[in-house]
């Protein structure tokens, strides 16, 4: 229906819209990073694949993070870029839910607090109130002084 719309068979439009609907790579396959990891551990010659890497210190701390290694002195030398993509994105997943929760306590505390103000009857109305009574004041005042002043 597509093609249609747009002038052109099916057939023409078809492989271009394929590829978006392919996914690229496959995530978070724990077994094919076993058994990389078990391949680099076991040979120390082991020579890097072209998408594998040397994690730095960060991506080390992510690693352990994300529960793949125990410790930092257990990540190898190189390890496959799928690995750490799926271990960046299980702390993604992490820091969201920190974040969630820390904005319902926020938002919690923030409840709490203004029931606390609204019985000291201290609201923002009140606040506004006062503040008006002491510009009113303090014009009064220099009317005052202006009016002794010509005297």
């Amino acid at each position: 229906m597509l093609g249609r719309l747009l002038g052109c068979s099916p057939r023409l439009w078809r492989p271009m819209a394929r590829p978006v609907l392919r996914p690229t790579r496959a995530v978070g396959d724990k077994a094919k990073g076993a058994q990389d990891t078990a391949l680099q551990m076991a040979n120390p010659d082991y020579k890097a694949l072209k998408n594998d890497r040397s994690p730095t210190n960060f991506d080390k701390k992510v690693l352990v993070w994300a529960g793949r290694f125990k410790r930092e002195e257990d990540i190898p030398k190189y390890i496959s870029s799928e690995v750490l993509d799926a271990a960046r994105n299980s702390v993604r997943i992490k820091v969201c839910y920190i974040m969630i929760a820390l904005t319902l306590l926020g938002c919690l505390a923030m409840v709490i607090t203004g029931k606390e103000a609204a019985k000291r009857d201290h609201t923002l109305l009140m606040k506004n109130v006062e503040k008006k009574a002491k510009w009113r004041a303090e014009v009064e005042k220099d009317q005052e002084a202006a009016v002794v002043k010509p005297q």
